[in-house]
């Protein structure tokens, strides 16, 4: 891929659970967000510059000259997805559009951001009562699949089952496995205007799944995916252009 200087990532965090659930301080006592960047800042190093931000911040952290910075967004929500002002909706939806890749994790399934891109009420079955996660690969050449063991194995997991109302993927990379007997497309892709978009759904705020070595990896490998070649950040204009006589002289 054709890149110049290193990845540029924003990690975003709703970070509420962490003030409000004594479970969630004592696992991430700096939240969420810092433990999924320090993870990608471990595992890609000097080859990316990773930032946070979160809904508390102002403009939710999502300002236009932060996105306009801002090669990779990560996206976790849970409780207040209805909380981000539909402005900061537009601003990021046209961010992928024009080429910023989007790492959707875990409940921003249901988020707004994640919604307006598929179209779809992305629906799904859940069961909260520590499910044993097999995260299996289907697609192992895949760029995000690289230097993952098959399966993920993950103690502790809020199941997430199928019907997934979303629509079909471009490629599935990972399937999942609960101990009930559920199964998940649990990392997928799309394309959207110039923008990737992979969606991983291990990470639950109840449980330490982003401490996960493994599930470190394939969020480092899926920003990195994600990013593309970072040549274009445009949106496509509207034209209006004159009618051509080709090969008239």
């Amino acid at each position: 891929m054709h890149r110049s200087g290193p990845l540029r990532v924003t990690v975003w965090g709703e970070n509420v659970h962490e003030h409000e659930d004594d479970n969630v301080r004592e696992l991430y006592p700096r939240g969420m967000h810092e433990t999924i960047a320090e993870g990608v800042r471990r595992l890609l190093g000097d080859d990316a510059s990773v930032r946070t931000a979160t809904l508390g911040d102002p403009d939710c952290g999502l300002d236009a000259q932060t996105l306009a910075t801002t090669d990779v967004l990560t996206w976790w929500g849970h409780r207040a997805h209805a909380a981000v002002p539909d402005e900061v909706v537009d601003r990021v939806q046209n961010a992928v559009l024009a080429g910023m890749g989007l790492v959707v994790l875990h409940s921003g399934h249901f988020s707004k951001i994640f919604r307006r891109l598929m179209g779809t009420s992305c629906s799904l079955r859940w069961r909260n009562e520590q499910d044993r996660e097999l995260v299996w690969t289907v697609d192992p050449g895949h760029p995000i699949a690289q230097g993952v063991p098959n399966p993920i194995v993950i103690p502790q997991q809020e199941m997430y089952g199928e019907f997934f109302d979303i629509p079909r993927p471009d490629e599935i990379v990972f399937v999942s496995g609960f101990s009930g007997g559920e199964v998940f497309r649990s990392g997928i892709t799309y394309r959207r205007g110039l923008g990737r978009i992979f969606y991983f759904s291990p990470g639950d705020q109840d449980y330490p799944v982003y401490h996960h070595p493994d599930v470190q990896r394939v969020i480092a490998n899926g920003a990195e995916w994600a990013a593309g070649d970072r040549l274009t950040r445009a949106l496509p204009e509207l034209v209006r252009t004159p009618a051509q006589l080709w090969g008239t002289r």
